[in-house]
């Protein structure tokens, strides 16, 4: 199962590209650009990744990303992670980027998107992997902020593929960003949002009917309203799970206990992703190692966490093929 697992061709859908700062390159930044950090050395950031819920990660993640400045700095972070995307055999990725983090520190909006932009141009160049670029919005802050980082993304609309909603998302529901997301709608930009993982089942079901929402980030609160979750199954709208950053900021105690098995067999478009590996312990073989240890499973119901990733990417029909066609054959030869 492991020898499987690590040699499956894979597609994430859910990562933070600022989540994937891993403690070194958070070192070798600040020191490039002679940023403070309250650390030492990289090993004294890795203690500090234990949380005890989203809002103190994301009071680390934002400390973080304080040492990104410059068109390189996104660069060299985009690249470190498709580096890796290329050890874990990622043929796909769809990532996130949270604009406002940086433009709030007064960085540039083309300084962010043009250094991870070139960083996918090169991977499909060079390391054969292809992806799009999701522009998230930060829940936290209001609807007029959320109003204010669209306008400066119409420039680079060649460059995004859609628009997301992420952060706490505790007290911060869906509707209130009910209408930028229908103005990026009108943009021609597709829209996803993180929903239902700290927060309720009913924000699952507001970011589909008010948000317009292509695929649910996390999702794993479906359960708790069986006419939503069969809705999910009957539309065959995905949840891109995220099993190893649940168990670490308490969604799931044990992954034992994770619903993401128990979706797949109800029929649920649920696929394996990483959200923010450098802070939640693993990449995306890992997060598929995890689950596969903790709940039994056979090789097709693994390889179908790839399937749906592809079936629920925004990819055109005859790459989804392309893909799926990889998968087919890895699989056979595999038997």
């Amino acid at each position: 199962m492991k020898k499987f697992i690590q040699g499956l061709p894979k597609v994430e859908l859910h990562l933070h590209i600022e989540g994937s700062l891993e403690p070194e390159l958070m070192f070798k930044l600040a020191q490039r650009n002679n940023i403070n950090i309250p650390f030492n050395d990289p090993n004294e950031v890795a203690k500090a990744y234990e949380f005890e819920n989203l809002q103190s990660f994301l009071d680390i993640y934002y400390q973080g990303a304080n040492v990104l400045i410059h068109e390189q700095d996104f660069f060299d972070l985009t690249w470190a992670y498709l580096l890796r995307c290329k050890q874990d055999n990622v043929i796909h990725t769809e990532i996130f980027f949270d604009p406002q983090t940086h433009t709030a520190r007064g960085i540039q909006f083309s300084t962010i998107i043009n250094g991870i932009d070139r960083a996918l141009k090169q991977a499909e160049q060079e390391l054969n992997i292809t992806s799009n670029l999701i522009m998230s919005f930060l829940r936290h802050l209001d609807e007029d902020a959320a109003f204010e980082t669209l306008a400066q993304a119409l420039q680079h609309k060649d460059k995004i593929i859609a628009v997301g909603l992420d952060s706490s998302e505790q007290g911060n529901p869906p509707n209130k960003f009910q209408y930028v997301f229908q103005q990026a709608l009108k943009e021609g930009f597709l829209t996803v949002a993180h929903a239902g993982e700290e927060g309720p089942a009913s924000y699952i079901t507001e970011a589909l009917n008010l948000l317009k929402v292509s695929r649910i980030d996390h999702g794993v609160r479906c359960v708790d309203d069986l006419e939503l979750l069969e809705h999910l199954i009957t539309h065959k709208i995905a949840l891109t799970v995220c099993p190893l950053s649940n168990i670490k900021l308490r969604v799931f105690e044990h992954m034992e206990q994770h619903n993401i098995v128990s979706l797949l067999r109800k029929n649920v478009c649920v696929t394996i992703n990483s959200d923010d590996p450098a802070y939640f312990g693993g990449y995306i073989t890992n997060n598929f190692l995890a689950v596969a240890q903790a709940q039994e499973m056979n090789l097709d119901e693994i390889a179908q966490f790839t399937y749906n990733a592809i079936n629920a990417s925004f990819i055109n029909h005859d790459e989804k093929i392309r893909l799926t066609n990889i998968i087919n054959a890895y699989v056979k030869a595999f038997k």
